[in-house]
């Protein structure tokens, strides 16, 4: 008993789905959590740096040069932290060859300045000169009316703020996009179990009938699942038609033998002295059925290995080499078309073609010619094989495609010939014709069969 092929598995689609949607939903939190991120920090860092430019701006504009050259503000500061120690708010002014002028908020400390370069532009750096307050100082060069020296303008205040800020807005970031990444992903599960529903189901319905010994399935199914079923149910009705075909062939020549075996039977019970004679010419004919039978079961089986194809003129030109030795006073003439091809097994198309030949041969007056693809119909490929012979009236044309039937009974042969070729050309989807032959006055078998697809 040959055992079953082992089916490969591949793993599971539902794994493949939740790893493609958990790989593209990271990398899409990740992305757009890092540029959120980024513009949100940039934005309160923008705001935090704009209070301070409002600072500095009312700084210059509040400062002048006392009559002993100093600086000092014609108005107070608004904001009251530059009046508390150590506030975590400063500003100073600082000038070559003179005092620097502080917020009382720097107590006994000082903002480190750099005097070897004029910047008239403000500018906003990070500063960690007061040991475990981390600041945010803004700066800018002025030469004050009335004054000759470049004076630093300075006004800082601690990063504390500022970076609380933006460590709320990271928190809420990370604890929203961990939400919506489990959201994402819990509904990418939910849209895989819903999605591969269907394949479920088919399963259920395969199921369902091999336990009901139902030959369809006919449930209703999402559009991308249909064609499958479609494939399956159409596997299903080809097995089936190879089952009834296999059936039928098989009562056929159980009933094509039992009357041969019958009278063999009857003969030797009765001892009949023609025994030997009956036992020969029932043996003959059953015979005939066996190779009758076995041609159109070995048709079926090559139609259903596959797609089938074969080249027309190069079995013919096999087939004319056996024949050829055979009727050695016989012309054999081909023409038409020598790309020809058609969907059916090459061993079967010689068959076919063989039988064809062979009957032109043995009952025509010595030509034979052979046509190619003569149909203007594009799928379907026309043979024809006429022979200069007798003939055959059209009266007696349906019969001889019985099995048996021989209408020259002075010539050896079977009787099966033109009925193996109706039959290995029905296989196909083809058809066999019969007709006079306008050119040489016998017999014209004509044979339509299906183009074959594709290249070869």
């Amino acid at each position: 008993m040959t055992p079953e092929p082992e089916v490969r598995q591949t793993g599971s689609l539902a794994q493949r789905m939740m790893l493609i949607a958990a790989g593209w939903i990271a990398i899409l939190l990740f992305v757009g959590g890092f540029a959120l991120d980024r513009t949100l920090t940039s934005l309160i860092t923008r705001n935090f740096d704009e209070q301070l430019g409002y600072m500095l701006t009312a700084m210059v504009g509040s400062a002048e040069i006392g009559p002993d050259g100093e600086v000092f503000f014609n108005r107070p500061l608004g904001d009251q932290r530059f009046l508390e120690p150590n506030s975590g708010l400063y500003w100073q002014i600082r000038g070559e060859g003179h005092e620097d002028f502080p917020s009382r908020s720097l107590w006994d400390r000082s903002l480190d300045v750099r005097l070897d370069h004029f910047d008239p532009e403000p500018h906003v750096y990070d500063s960690d000169q007061f040991a475990g307050e981390p600041l945010r100082v803004m700066e800018r060069s002025i030469i004050l009316p009335g004054s000759d020296t470049e004076w630093w303008f300075s006004v800082a205040a601690s990063r504390a703020e500022l970076d609380e800020q933006i460590s709320q807005i990271r928190s809420i970031l990370l604890y929203s996009f961990l939400a919506l990444g489990l959201g994402l992903f819990v509904m990418a599960g939910l849209q895989t179990w819903y999605g591969l529903f269907p394949l479920r189901h088919v399963r259920r319905g395969i199921q369902k009938m091999r336990a009901t010994g139902a030959n369809r399935l006919t449930e209703p199914l999402p559009l991308e699942v249909l064609p499958l079923v479609e494939e399956l149910n159409a596997l299903l009705a080809h097995t089936e038609r190879q089952a009834e075909e296999a059936r039928t062939h098989a009562g056929n020549l159980a009933h094509a033998l039992k009357t041969p075996l019958t009278v063999v039977m009857n003969a030797a019970t009765a001892r009949a002295p023609d025994l030997s004679d009956t036992v020969i010419r029932e043996a003959a004919v059953m015979r005939r059925q066996v190779d009758h039978h076995l041609a159109r079961a070995r048709a079926v089986g090559r139609r259903a290995a596959g797609m089938s194809r074969a080249s027309v003129w190069t079995s013919l030109e096999a087939v004319l080499r056996a024949v050829e030795r055979l009727y050695e006073n016989t012309r054999f003439d081909l023409d038409g078309k020598r790309d020809a091809t058609v969907a059916i097994e090459r061993q079967d198309l010689e068959e076919v073609l063989g039988n064809l030949i062979e009957n032109a041969a043995k009952y025509g007056g010595g030509s034979v010619f052979v046509t190619v693809d003569v149909a203007d119909d594009p799928d379907v490929c026309e043979v024809w094989v006429e022979d200069d012979g007798a003939g055959i009236p059209q009266s007696e044309w349906p019969r001889i495609f019985d099995r048996g039937a021989r209408l020259d009974t002075g010539k050896p042969g079977t009787g099966l010939g033109l009925a193996i070729v109706r039959d290995v050309v029905e296989i196909y989807g083809g058809t066999v014709e019969l007709a006079e032959s306008e050119d040489l006055g016998g017999l014209l078998v004509r044979i339509r069969l299906p183009r074959a697809s594709g290249p070869g």
